[in-house]
């Protein structure tokens, strides 16, 4: 109810119990309505001052502190209270938002603003606010009529029950669908340390013997290194066959979009997305994906053909199979760059990667330092904590949570406890969250050339926080388009191999000594191979959420008997419409687990391919200026990375660029040209 007095005013996590949300709520939507009251209460002409910075402040208070808090927590470290209260309180938020975005008094002081908008002082920063609100309105119905408003808040209201729901599930549906082995010698390929962390996770649920835990991807890392074909395909199934119980909420949200949607005046859903994007148009999604599809599927055909041969050249007397890619994939691999990721994983150790080498990039692109604050505690025992200073000032916070449990979510992302603002003074906490399987006591956390990338990934999403030089918290750090918001992540994963960098931090878990040269080569030439399956899984998924969302109300598929068969029928004629139907190669996410499209990426999934454009043409910039300079990480950082969504957020990759993004760069480094 008041904020904290820690530094940074980091949440005092010790002392927040379950009982205390709710109220706090209440009170927060309560108090955030009385703001708001009075703004339409002020008998004064409306201004920019007096209407739209006071209704950013109306935001800031209680809500906006128990909100951030909650929402980490209940994909951090969930439990079944806390999810009682996601399940009470979504609705009851769903209906305070559209309790401001539908007043009409409130509108109508904005929309007289938005109408003299050219007759005002307004800088960069302030016009951007402005164009945010009135879109916001626009879009959140506040030109509908009455009848209107009321159904699109009754499917606002029903769609956060249906996506608090979905959420659960998939993280029951994960703990659920992990496989249980009793035989030792089934896990034949695995290393001591996946071993020792099967038999972790067997321990900690009650169980004798080992536990595959799943990931929330289609695709299971493990699958990769197990020899056991009838053991790969058991894990493989688990994985895929997940999201039965989602189905008929999937379905439900679907018509609701598509409804919603068609209230708003357009197409269908992904029209009503891509028209807030920088894409601007869904059909341009929609050519630009299926362009690139025909390419991959090419280049996956060709790879399949060549795993095909080493199962038939080893006398296995079977076709290639969804779960055998990943197996056969590390043996091409193996055979044609000598790189084996097992040989490099004893020099991949979690916290010299993280400190040695993301942090060490920061260090040298951007002149930050990150001190381990041990006297400030987290959320959760695993979650640590580190000052970030600029220079030697003050910057903010960065917590970092990396290992998997039964209370997270599955995947990586990156979220804040304080946002960046210059309007309160606030700097910035930010939070990474990664699901690296924990090693067993007393082992190092060695983890994988994918978590590697991962780590800088999501560390890139930190950096837009931390680095956020922006007035009005609606849009400092990532409050960017979300066809945007990945682009900088995206960027920072060039340094994970950066000679400079990985020399620093690839070094040997026991002896220290650097990771031999020849294997970094080997790793960094392996790189390219395999995109062919990369593209199209990903693809697949994008495709997928795109065909959901471009459907018309009367066109979503009844549940029927059977609402998982309706859920598998469409999804397989998607993809086959799409020409991207494979079976060896399952889409990223399948729609009973897709979590992206019950949360802000609905529609918007390919705003990863999409960033991407813009990641290869900056990676070229970076390369043909120097590489990891400080004046190159200052350029970046003055023009795009500090600018979060203050302006308009292709102005401001020109304005890093020099010229609007080309797409060959793009071509060229997922082999598609």
């Amino acid at each position: 109810m008041s904020k904290s007095d820690l530094p940074y005013f980091l949440p005092r996590f010790a002392d927040i119990e379950t009982a205390h949300y709710l109220p706090a709520f209440e009170a927060g939507m309560a108090e955030q309505l009385d703001a708001v009251a009075a703004i339409v209460a002020d008998p004064a002409e409306p201004t920019f001052a007096n209407t739209v910075v006071a209704l950013e402040r109306s935001g800031l208070g209680i809500l906006q502190r128990v909100s951030l808090v909650f929402f980490n927590k209940i994909s951090s470290d969930t439990d079944d209270e806390l999810n009682a209260v996601e399940t009470a309180v979504s609705p009851k938020l769903a209906a305070h938002s559209d309790a401001i975005l539908m007043n009409a008094e409130l509108f109508a002081r904005i929309d007289a603003i938005w109408n003299r908008r050219d007759e005002l002082d307004l800088d960069e920063q302030d016009a951007r606010l402005l164009e945010r609100y009135h879109t916001e309105f626009v879009r959140g119905g506040a030109a509908l009529g009455a009848e209107d408003k009321a159904r699109l808040a009754a499917i606002n209201t029903e769609q956060a029950e249906l996506a608090s729901k979905f959420n659960q599930q998939i993280l029951a549906d994960i703990n659920d669908a992990a496989v249980h082995v009793t035989d030792e010698s089934l896990l034949a390929g695995l290393g001591e340390d996946q071993i020792g962390a099967a038999a972790a996770a067997a321990k900690d649920r009650g169980l004798e013997g080992w536990l595959i835990t799943q990931s929330n991807f289609s695709l299971h890392p493990l699958l990769e290194d197990l020899e056991d074909r009838e053991l790969r395909e058991r894990i493989y199934k688990a994985t895929v066959g997940r999201g039965r119980a989602n189905a008929p909420t999937l379905l439900r949200m679907v018509a609701l979009r598509a409804e919603k949607a068609r209230l708003l005046g357009f197409e269908h859903f992904a029209a009503y997305v891509a028209a807030d994007g920088t894409a601007g148009n869904a059909g341009i999604i929609a050519e630009r994906l299926a362009g690139l599809a025909e390419a991959s599927v090419r280049n996956a055909r060709r790879e399949a053909a060549d795993l095909q041969q080493v199962i038939d050249g080893e006398g296995g007397d079977f076709p290639l199979a969804a779960w055998d890619w990943s197996f056969y994939s590390k043996r091409v691999r193996q055979a044609e760059y000598g790189f084996d990721a097992e040989a490099l994983k004893p020099y991949l150790e979690l916290d010299r990667v993280l400190v040695d080498g993301v942090f060490y990039a920061a260090e040298k692109e951007f002149g930050l330092t990150f001190e381990l604050r041990e006297d400030l505690t987290a959320y959760h025992p695993e979650a640590r904590v580190w000052e970030v200073k600029d220079g030697g000032e003050p910057l903010g916070l960065f917590v970092g949570d990396f290992f998997t449990r039964d209370s997270k979510k599955g995947g990586a992302w990156m979220s804040a406890f304080v946002g960046q603002s210059d309007l309160t003074g606030d700097k910035s906490v930010v939070i990474n969250n990664l699901n690296i399987v924990k090693p067993s006591a007393g082992q190092p956390a060695l983890i994988t050339v994918d978590n590697v990338t991962t780590l800088f990934h999501e560390f890139g999403h930190a950096l837009h926080g931390l680095l956020s030089a922006c007035r009005y918290p609606k849009t400092s750090m990532t409050s960017t388009p979300r066809d945007f918001v990945e682009y900088p992540s995206q960027v920072n994963e060039m340094w994970e191999d950066w000679p400079e960098v990985v020399a620093n931090y690839a070094r040997h878990h026991e002896t220290g000594e650097p990771a031999p040269a020849e294997l970094i080569e080997q790793w960094k030439a392996a790189g390219k191979f395999g995109e062919g399956f990369a593209s199209t899984e990903y693809l697949a998924a994008a495709i997928l959420d795109q065909a959901w969302h471009r459907l018309a109300p009367e066109d979503v598929p009844a549940e029927g008997d059977d609402p998982y068969a309706a859920v598998e029928a469409f999804e397989r004629k998607a993809l086959e419409d799409a020409g991207i139907y494979l079976p060896e190669i399952a889409p990223r996410y399948r729609s009973g687990y897709f979590a992206h499209i019950s949360i802000g990426y609905a529609a918007g999934y390919y705003s990863y391919i999409w960033s991407e454009i813009l990641d290869a043409d900056t990676v070229e910039w970076f390369k043909e200026n120097g590489g990891l300079t400080r004046a190159n990480g200052d350029h970046f950082r003055a023009t795009l990375l500090s600018k979060g969504g203050s302006i308009d957020p292709m102005e401001s990759f020109r304005r890093f660029r020099g010229r609007d993004a080309e797409i060959d760069p793009l071509l060229e480094r997922r082999g598609l040209k």
